[in-house]
Parts: structure tokens; sequence; C-alpha cells
């Protein structure tokens, strides 16, 4: 068995004069980032890997995470092929990830992130917001065998509200 955390970055902002690559996040990113992460603190989370795109939004979210959630930074792997909105690559680097890993933690981008919900999933999902979580359990053994599975838990910032 192996369970999927996916996570899109929280809200960006666009009043930097920045290439998308190096968009920080807003003030609601930030203060959605801490209020999520610090609820999933109470879920008692296991965490075996994490990979984050590299995009500087991304890190932000996911180095919240990581501080709430006490995850290891030896486990975290920040990279570039995250940086991905069709999905082809979240896919590809999921199941490429070894198969020791069991509790996998992913922060990317939308539209990849709500495509794979929505093709890997059990739960349609219109659209996964920013900082939103969606929770996936798959009944296999190795992430190269990605297949269909049941979607557990969804948390979006609204939620909290």
């Amino acid at each position: 068995m192996k369970k999927l955390i996916l996570i899109r970055h929280a809200k960006s902002s666009w009043k930097h004069n920045v290439i998308d690559f190096e968009r920080p996040l807003n003030n609601k990113g930030v203060k959605d980032a801490e209020n999520v992460s610090n609820y999933l603190k109470s879920k008692g989370l296991i965490i075996d890997m994490v990979i984050s795109s590299d995009a500087i939004r991304t890190k932000i979210t996911a180095n919240s995470f990581i501080s709430n959630l006490n995850i290891d930074e030896k486990l975290v792997n920040f990279n570039h092929n995250l940086y991905d909105f069709s999905g082809y690559n979240l896919v590809k680097t999921i199941k490429e990830v070894d198969i020791s890993i069991n509790n996998l933690m992913v922060f990317g981008h939308n539209h990849a992130i709500t495509n794979f919900v929505n093709t890997y999933g059990d739960k349609y999902i219109e659209n996964v917001p920013t900082c939103g979580v969606t929770i996936i359990h798959f009944d296999i053994d190795n992430w190269a065998n990605l297949s269909n599975g049941k979607t557990i838990f969804t948390l979006f910032p609204k939620d909290l509200k």
C-alpha cells in the first residue's frame, strides 16, 4: 500500500516584476500554508519522502509544511521536473520513486495537480485550489505500477475558515 499526499503551492504574488519561476507567495499564501500545515500536524502523518518543484512559491509552501510537520530535511528533494503544468513530469517523477517509500508528499503546480487527482483518484475535484491537499491511497507495492487509487482525504484552505 502506498500513500500520496499531493499539495498545490499556496497563493503566489503577482506584484513582483519577476519571471513566473521566481514568484513568491503573497500574504494569503503564507497564512494558508501555515494554517493547512498546522492542521495536518494534528493528523499524525508519516512522511517517508518529500518531493517539491523548485519554483520559489512551491519551495516556500513546502518549507512551511516541512517545518510545521517536523519533517527531516534529509527526506526532502527539490526537483525542477515538478515545475510542470501538464502533469507528464509529475506522473513520471512519482513512478520513479524508490519502492521503499510508502508515504510520499509532493508539492507542485496546477493543472498538473488537478489532472493527477482526477486521473488517479476516485473523487472528482473540479480544481484543487492553491494550498489544497489531496491524499490518495494506492493498492500497489511499487510506485512504477501506479494505477487508480482511492481518494481518502482532501483539505482546502477554505475548509479551515
